[in-house]
């Protein structure tokens, strides 16, 4: 007889195409945003652990809420897009931002890799995390976690696309104190250092930025990865 376990196993291949990608490709999807990879459908739910220099962090992702973002942040976890690098803008009672890669042979890659918007289904509570865009169809890689009530957010269409469900106060205690020094500036074309010098420009004129040390999916749809 099979099991629950395995018979979610089995409707996840199928509506995945039956792909297992390999480390090596998984490697070279994250230098080629053509790869086949990037067009797979994300698991309804499925959840991502962080793990930073404060402790762990666990999102959990829906893909209901918005489906271009929910697929393209698990291919960029899938794919190692986000480890090694850091939590370079942190407002106080606002927000935390992340997902600028710390290589910048790869940030150059995907600066300007932009997916379409998604309708806006969820509100920017606490908790809650988005894409950081600069307008309409601009979201790319960068992500904001939502450390205070911004809901007037949504009327200009970020659209969350799951919540924290463990280690709130871990993104509470990231280091704010640069503020908007270290990786503010989107709309005014201020992260250009970021995306030229990665963390060797960070570590070295923000050097008390916590780090995102790895990013790992966890479950899909309750099932472990």
């Amino acid at each position: 007889m099979k099991t629950i376990a395995g018979i979610f196993a089995l409707v996840w291949l199928a509506i995945s195409g039956g792909q297992a990608w390999s480390p090596e490709e998984r490697a070279a999807a994250l230098r080629d945003p053509k790869h086949a990879l990037w067009s797979r459908p994300a698991p309804e739910t499925y959840r991502v652990q962080i793990d930073t220099t404060r402790g762990r962090i666990i999102l959990e992702v829906t893909r209901s809420l918005a489906p271009r973002g929910a697929d393209r942040f698990y291919h960029l976890v899938e794919t190692g897009f986000y480890d090694n690098s850091r939590f370079y803008r942190v407002i106080l009672g606002r927000f935390v931002q992340f997902g600028i890669p710390g290589n910048p042979a790869v940030a150059a890659i995907w600066q300007n890799e932009r997916i379409a918007d998604d309708p806006v289904r969820a509100s920017n509570v606490r908790g809650t995390f988005a894409y950081a865009m600069t307008g309409p169809d601009t979201r790319t890689t960068q992500i904001y976690i939502n450390t205070g009530d911004q809901s007037r957010q949504d009327a200009d269409g970020f659209a969350p696309f799951g919540r924290v469900v463990e280690g709130m106060d871990v993104v509470d205690r990231l280091y704010a104190e640069y503020g908007e020094k270290s990786g503010g500036g989107m709309r005014a074309g201020r992260q250009g250092k970021l995306f030229e010098e990665g963390n060797a420009y960070l570590d070295r004129e923000f050097p008390l930025l916590d780090k995102l040390l790895r990013a790992s999916i966890t479950t899909i749809s309750g099932l472990r990865h």
